[in-house]
């Protein structure tokens, strides 16, 4: 059976009860892999601290390449390998520099991913957090020269993906993080990691994903087990080893640079059949370049803090095809069913005769 390529979005920072937490959206994204046979995501969908789920159906694509390709502005070549170069922030303590030094050589020795370069930034970047009206979190940086500067050597040393550990702000006292580790709240530094990655990736054309650097937590009593994948190591690290050791070459159209990793049959905007997203957070740019081009847009029941939904956008109007889903089961049945050639309303009751 044909693949049928399928988008599979969940916006960082937005709380959606499902990927808004520690790698919780991963069962979904198998699940919609099988389906599917081929699924384009990215690393807030995949990325569950010490654990992560490797499957050569879905393809790691840090969002604003995500939102390139959907755009038809980049190709993605899958690849064997990436040599993955560790970029440390110049603000991490010592301690915490040297056990993500051994995680990462606990990931060449035990899942022989190749490793290196490793790069400290020339000054430490200064992350701060930030919270804006909607309840979404985002952030910046005092000095994102230097994670761009560090991001360039690596390139430069062989690097054909690059994994960004930078020093997070911490505050175990908040009640956001209370709120988060219960299961209610915004993941607050979700915003932050996407503006360091995106800015890499936008910069270099290659595949980046970050994982913020912090001490450990207190022990919790009836802590929310989507929120428990972070309490097992002391750091965010392998799953964004793993996940940039097979992630797709980046492409530009025209293309604007040579690529030097192992060749593969590329994937391109054409071919997406269709886009997964929470049905109340649809604003986002690789949903909205998907929808243009008319693929089928599947809006699963996904509570976040945003309400940017299918008739606020007024995407009926329009033409496009919106399919609810009641969650990520559903979506995976209507995928299989696009992937099939069978029409969903076939599946709905009452099908209404046609009119001559």
């Amino acid at each position: 059976m044909t693949a049928l390529p399928t988008l599979m979005v969940v916006p960082t920072g937005v709380g959606c009860a499902t990927g808004g937490f520690a790698g919780d959206a991963m069962p979904a994204a198998r699940l919609l892999a099988a389906a599917s046979g081929c699924l384009i995501t990215h690393p807030n969908v995949l990325n569950g601290a010490a654990l992560y789920w490797s499957d050569p159906r879905i393809h790691y694509v840090e969002g604003w390449a995500l939102d390139r390709f959907a755009a038809g502005e980049l190709d993605l070549r899958p690849v064997r390998r990436q040599r993955v170069g560790l970029l440390l922030d110049a603000g991490i303590d010592d301690d915490l520099r040297l056990r993500h030094l051994q995680v990462a050589d606990g990931c060449r020795a035990s899942l022989g991913l190749d490793i290196g370069p490793v790069v400290t930034t020339d000054a430490p970047l200064g992350v701060r957090l930030e919270v804006g009206p909607s309840g979404a979190s985002w952030g910046g940086l005092a000095h994102p020269d230097a994670l761009l500067r560090a991001g360039e050597r690596l390139r430069d040393a062989g690097s054909t993906a690059i994994a960004v550990v930078a020093r997070f702000p911490e505050d175990p006292a908040s009640e956001a993080l209370a709120a988060y580790r219960n299961g209610a709240g915004v993941d607050v530094l979700a915003g932050a990691e996407a503006v360091i990655s995106h800015l890499l990736s936008r910069h270099l054309l290659l595949p980046c994903a970050h994982a913020p650097a912090l001490r450990p937590l207190p022990l919790q009593p009836g802590l929310d087990p989507r929120a428990a994948g972070e309490e097992l190591g002391t750091t965010f690290l392998p799953c964004v080893l793993v996940g940039l050791s097979r992630a797709p070459d980046l492409l530009p159209l025209p293309p604007a640079a040579p690529v030097t990793a192992v060749h593969g049959p590329l994937l391109s905007a054409e071919r997406i059949g269709a886009v997964v997203a929470p049905a109340g957070a649809l604003g986002g740019e690789a949903v909205l370049a998907c929808v243009e081009r008319g693929v089928p847009l599947i809006a699963v029941d996904n509570p976040c803090v945003l309400e940017v939904t299918a008739a606020a956008l007024a995407l009926a109007d329009s033409g496009a095809t919106v399919l609810p889903a009641a969650g990520y089961g559903e979506a995976a049945g209507l995928v299989l069913a696009l992937r099939e050639g069978i029409a969903p309303a076939a599946l709905a009751r009452p099908i209404r005769p046609l009119q001559g």
